[in-house]
């Protein structure tokens, strides 16, 4: 399929939190550095009722809360402007529906991009009437925010929606993820250097850890959270994409097609995690009032003002039953009001098969790809400790580090939604999720719900500013492991 770089970028809910956060700050940094196609128009939609210059002020005051000072250029912030346009319209309101098509038609100059940053029940409705307006044929594409749904079913049943009006190439299904740089650099890291290939496999690793830790707790997300929860908020996309780039085996090319295909064979070879196993491979957690920074916070319940039982916290065992990795424990972990932010990837070699050192303690080998707060990759071998050794050798973990900030300190740092912008705009869809790995990733998580429902699991409680609940410790424990923290 041809596709030409977009003239028109229309985004619904530009007034919403993940606009203001992140899609607004993100087309200015396109912007500053000349990215977007020249002749691009942004057209902005939400119910609030704003005319073209409230709405410029509002994407200035994103700009100025967003971008670090020396980043804002007020050449630059006026060119942005100079793109927007702004129409009211309420998602339920057919009249206002009407005026916002018809102001597409008015601005389209060729192909266009609609990203829907609505919440997902919207997405068959929007698509649908786009449909009926004569606005999805060639040269359309659409960008969904996940999670899709809220189950396999509710996925289906979405998928299905937008499928019947948008063919899947131009369905952009966004894992903001994706886009992060260090995310960019575990491909490059695994398929651009002869070093780790030959290594990345059951002979030599012992385990993988996957972490995504958040200090924050719900910050005035508690109803969206709430009927969320931790498992489908974090693990059904963001920890299971990590996971299936980790283990992927190499894509035949760098393109849409190839990189899809090698991920949907790693969640289809993932181990169902359900009956016997729900106890020893699951862990669900909510967390009470405590401590970030010696900072007092309140418990969950508290934030949320009423009883729940939604898990803010959980820990997997998964196993990926493949040749790659046949025996090979990967934990998954997330949760909210942990002592630090971090998402790292962590990778435990082997010991060594003999050690000619007598007594002395030498670890592991170790790779840690961390990918937030910093982006850094180290290597944690061992080192003789300095000393003249008359009692034995004695020996140190130290890290090879890459620092992507010092190595590459002169290169701007970009939000994710920069480069998912412009390969949504050019029509690469390589970092978006395809169909069948939404659908396939929320069939092992259900089986989860159903395992935890039928043992009657109830999430276990865990101070803020801890690990989470002391089983998750004996999760790991109980093989011979210990979590990275």
């Amino acid at each position: 399929m041809t596709t030409h770089a977009a003239q028109l970028l229309v985004i619904f809910g530009v007034t919403g939190d993940l606009a203001q956060r992140m899609l607004l700050p993100s087309l200015y940094g396109l912007q500053r550095d000349g990215l977007l196609p020249a002749g691009l128009v942004v057209l902005g939609t939400g119910r609030t009722t704003l005319d073209g210059a409230a709405f410029a002020q509002l994407v200035r005051e994103a700009i100025e809360r967003r971008v670090p000072s020396n980043e804002r250029d007020p050449v630059h912030i006026d060119a942005l402007c100079a793109r927007l346009n702004y129409q009211a319209a309420g998602l339920d309101h057919a009249e206002q529906l009407g005026a916002l098509y018809e102001r597409i038609r008015e601005l389209r100059r060729g192909d266009v991009v609609f990203h829907l940053s609505t919440a997902p029940r919207w997405y068959s409705t929007i698509c649908r009437a786009l449909g009926q307006a004569g606005l999805s044929g060639t040269g359309t594409r659409v960008m969904l925010e996940k999670p899709i749904g809220h189950d396999l079913a509710t996925a289906v049943e979405i998928n299905t929606g937008v499928g019947q009006i948008f063919d899947e190439e131009r369905i952009y299904r966004v894992d903001h993820y994706l886009g992060k740089e260090g995310v960019q650099n575990l491909l490059a890291l695994r398929f651009g250097n002869a070093l780790f290939e030959p290594l990345w496999n059951a002979r030599h690793i012992a385990q993988v850890q996957i972490t995504v830790a958040e200090t924050v707790g719900v910050e005035g997300r508690g109803d969206y959270y709430d009927e969320s929860g931790a498992m489908r908020d974090m693990v059904q996309n963001h920890l299971l994409q990590l996971l299936c780039l980790t283990a992927m085996e190499p894509p035949s090319d760098f393109d849409p097609a190839a990189v899809r295909n090698e991920k949907i064979k790693v969640l289809r070879s993932l181990r169902p995690i359900a009956d016997d196993d729900i106890g020893s491979h699951s862990v669900a957690g909510q967390y009470t009032a405590g401590a970030i920074d010696g900072v007092a916070v309140p418990g969950y319940r508290d934030e949320l003002g009423r009883a729940s039982h939604t898990e803010t916290f959980v820990a997997l065992r998964a196993h990926i039953d493949n040749w790659r990795w046949s025996g090979v424990p990967f934990y998954l972990r997330t949760g909210k009001r942990m002592p630090r932010r971090a998402t790292e990837i962590y990778l435990q070699f082997r010991a060594v098969p003999h050690s000619i050192f007598g007594g002395a303690l030498i670890e592991p080998n170790a790779l840690v790809i961390q990918l937030q707060p910093e982006e850094r990759i180290s290597l944690m071998l061992m080192s003789k400790t300095p000393g003249l050794d008359r009692s034995g050798l004695k020996f140190t973990q130290v890290a090879l580090d890459l620092d992507l900030h010092e190595t590459f300190e002169t290169v701007r740092k970009r939000l994710a939604y920069e480069r998912l912008y412009l390969d949504a705009l050019e029509g690469n869809g390589t970092l978006f999720v395809r169909r069948d790995e939404t659908e396939v990733a929320w069939q092992w998580v259900d089986g989860i719900f159903a395992g935890w429902k039928k043992a009657g699991v109830a999430p276990k409680s865990y101070p803020a500013g801890t690990w989470g609940p002391a089983s998750a410790v004996g999760l790991i424990e109980r093989n011979g492991f210990s979590w990275r923290e």
